[in-house]
Parts: structure tokens; sequence; C-alpha cells
């Protein structure tokens, strides 16, 4: 089974600068305990952006055109070679960015989506969900995060 994981504010903005736009610590957690011991499969500016190279306990697939093999993870140059190669596990995710998520949208099983119940200015955009091809499959209902002052809700989507 191969998933996109994603953290989406209402409207729609995933990242800015290459950098996340908020901090919710069970989120994180949950991002943790969910891709430990798979595959996550990432573009290159994702990877760049990770505080920590690779990304401990799971098997790291880059997407780059021009970026070096290297200790810890695996380069393949196109989407089509990242996800034959991520169904050779059980489960892999998809983390990002735009450009891949654009391109996987419709090809993965499921999405695992964090909405963020707030606008926020961003230069990097989740594509519109298509409820005609995704239905939803679990819902968490809405949370605060006391530190950030944030409402937040899982939602995990399935392939109608």
């Amino acid at each position: 089974m191969i998933s996109i994981i994603v953290a989406i504010a209402q409207n729609g903005v995933i990242g800015k600068d290459n950098q996340l736009l908020w901090h919710l610590s069970d989120d994180l957690k949950r991002f943790k305990a969910l891709t430990t011991g798979h595959t996550v499969v990432m573009g290159r500016k994702t990877y760049d952006s990770l505080p920590f190279r690779p990304l401990k306990n799971r098997r790291n697939i880059i997407i780059s055109r021009n970026m070096p093999e290297g200790e810890g993870y695996e380069v393949v140059r196109n989407i089509d070679t990242a996800l034959v190669r991520a169904t050779s596990d059980k489960e892999s995710f998809i983390i990002g960015g735009e450009q891949i998520y654009r391109e996987t949208v419709n090809e993965v099983d499921q999405l695992i989506v964090t909405w963020i119940y707030r606008d926020f200015e961003g230069d990097t955009f989740f594509p519109k969900i298509n409820p005609a091809i995704w239905g939803i499959k679990e819902r968490s209902g809405r949370m605060l995060d006391e530190a950030s002052g944030l409402e937040y809700e899982y939602v995990t989507y399935e392939k109608i």
C-alpha cells in the first residue's frame, strides 16, 4: 500500500520557503509512528528541508535528476521508478513536496491528511482532493494544540 501523508492548511498551503508553517507535536509523533519501519518517498527539496537526514529507521527514497547517491538513502530519477521501488514494502509513504504530491495524488491507495483549520500564506500547495475519487475512511474530529492554539483534525481518505 502506498499512501500520501501530509499536513494541509484549510486554504491548501503546505509550506513556504521549503519549510512547514506550523509545529504540532502530536502530528509529528503520529508521522513518526506511522512511517517508522517503512519506506518514505520524497523530492530532493523535501529531503533538504528535513532537520535530520535521512529519516531514521525508514527506507528513504529521494526523487532527483541530479542528486548523488549517499549513505542511508536511495536516489531515483523519476516518480515511476520510486513507485516501483516503494511497492516492495508492505506500506510506503509519499511525504512531499508539492510536485511529487501532484504527480502521485491519484496513483496512491490512500491519503493521510492532517487538516489545519487556519489559513496560512505560503508558496507550496497540496492539490485539491477530488471527492469523486476520494472518500473519507476515518476522521478524528477536531482537536486543539494548546501550544500553538491551532485546531486540527486527522482525516484518512480512500479511493472510491
